[in-house]
C-alpha cells in the first residue's frame, strides 16, 4: 500500500514536471514567433525608400507629393501641359504615407472635401508594364472617379 501510494505520487510528479515543460516549450515558441514578426517592417523600411519629393504625371495631371518637416505630405497637381512653376490647380496638404503589403508598395493618401486623392506606388505588380503610380481618386460616396497611371517626371 505504502509502495503503490509512493508510486501514484511519483506519477503525478512525473505528470506535473512533463506538463509543465511542454507548456515552457510552447511559450517559448510563441515568443520566438512574436519576435521575428518586426523584422519584416524593418526590412519594408530599409529595402523601399520612399522619396523626400515624387513628381509624377499622368494623362490628365501633373502630381508633385512633398515629405513636410512634420512628417505628413503635401500635394500639388496641375493640368498635364501646364509647367510646374506655374500656380498648382489643387494643393492639400496633411497627406500621409500607408504601406501596402510586406513587398514595399505604399500610397499617399490625401482628403479634400469628401474627396479622397490617392497616389499608389506599385513595386510588385503582376505585369512588367504596370506604371509605377497609380492615381485614385474616390467621391464622398466612395466611388471611383478617376483611375490613370502615372510615370516620374523628376524624382
Amino acid at each position: 500500500m505504502v509502495f503503490e501510494q509512493l508510486t501514484n505520487n511519483h506519477y503525478n510528479m512525473i505528470k506535473y514536471f512533463l506538463l509543465g515543460a511542454f507548456s515552457l516549450a510552447q511559450f517559448s515558441f510563441v515568443s520566438a514567433k512574436e519576435t521575428s514578426e518586426p523584422s519584416k517592417s524593418i526590412t519594408y523600411n530599409v529595402s523601399q525608400q520612399v522619396p523626400k519629393t515624387v513628381i509624377i504625371k499622368t494623362k490628365k495631371f501633373k502630381i508633385r507629393i512633398d515629405k513636410q518637416p512634420n512628417g505628413r505630405y503635401l500635394y500639388q497637381s496641375w493640368n498635364a501641359n501646364a509647367k510646374i512653376t506655374a500656380k498648382p490647380s489643387m494643393i492639400i496638404s496633411d497627406g500621409e504615407l500607408i504601406p501596402d503589403g510586406s513587398g514595399g508598395n505604399y500610397y499617399f493618401n490625401f482628403n479634400n472635401e469628401g474627396h479622397s486623392y490617392q497616389v499608389w506606388r506599385n513595386y510588385l505588380t503582376d505585369s512588367a508594364k504596370k506604371a509605377p503610380y497609380t492615381l485614385v481618386v474616390t467621391d464622398t460616396n466612395d466611388r471611383e472617379i478617376v483611375r490613370q497611371d502615372g510615370y516620374v517626371v523628376k524624382n
